[in-house]
Formats: structure tokens, sequence, C-alpha cells
């Protein structure tokens, strides 16, 4: 399965992309590919926050939440880019992708005024 994203507006440096697929890793549970529609040469990877950072538990705004339409914390999948780098994989905790479960409309959100920082180190052993 491959679920339709859309985002609100485009992802920062996929301008004017807003249409994405996202698809499952196989073996990994919880890491996506997230591709862009219809040129899937574009494409980032994400994590599911809550299979691999339980703690992160960043504040989404009520405008956020709103322009989603999420009226839950439930509601929402927490999705957090990937940079996989020579020494360590870091994971943006700064700005992560909200997704309403139930539309698949999706926004990046900057977490202003929260201290996560914008490449935490992956520990992969959890």
């Amino acid at each position: 399965m491959s679920p339709a994203l859309t985002f609100v507006t485009p992802p920062p440096g996929l301008a004017p992309l807003t249409d994405f697929t996202l698809n499952t890793v196989d073996g990994a549970d919880g890491l996506y590919s997230l591709q862009a529609v219809p040129n899937p040469s574009t494409r980032l990877y994400v994590l599911d926050a809550s299979v691999y950072l339980p703690d992160y538990t960043p504040y989404i705004s009520s405008e956020q939440s709103d322009a989603l339409s999420l009226t839950a914390p439930t509601d929402a999948l927490v999705l957090v880019v990937v940079n996989p780098g020579e020494g360590s994989t870091t994971v943006n905790l700064m700005a992560p992708i909200v997704v309403n479960a139930a539309t698949g409309m999706c926004a990046q959100v900057i977490l202003e005024g929260q201290d996560w920082p914008l490449r935490a180190e992956l520990n992969t052993a959890a």
C-alpha cells in the first residue's frame, strides 16, 4: 500500500510539488520513502516518530492543527526527515511532517520556541 499524501504547501526546497506517496521500505518497520508524484526520483526518507523516537513529543500549534483538520493527537502521524551521513544518520526534529492519518493532508511544520535539534543523531539500537 502506498498512501497518497498532499502537502498544504510545498515542502521546503521541493516547490511546486505537493503530491507524494508514502511507501514502506521492506525490512525496516516505520521507515518510508516519500516520493513525489509524478516524479518518483524526487524523494525523501522519513521515519515514523512513534516507532523510532518514543520520547519525541513536539507541540503542534492550534493553527497548524487546524490547517490539517486535526481534532485529537491520535489523528496525526508524525514523520521526521532522515539525513543519512557517512558516520551517522540524523533526523530533523525541528521540522516534522505532520500527517492527518484519515485524509492524507500534511505539512512540514516548524516547531518555533521548542528546543528540538535540526540534526539529532539517530540511535538505531532502540
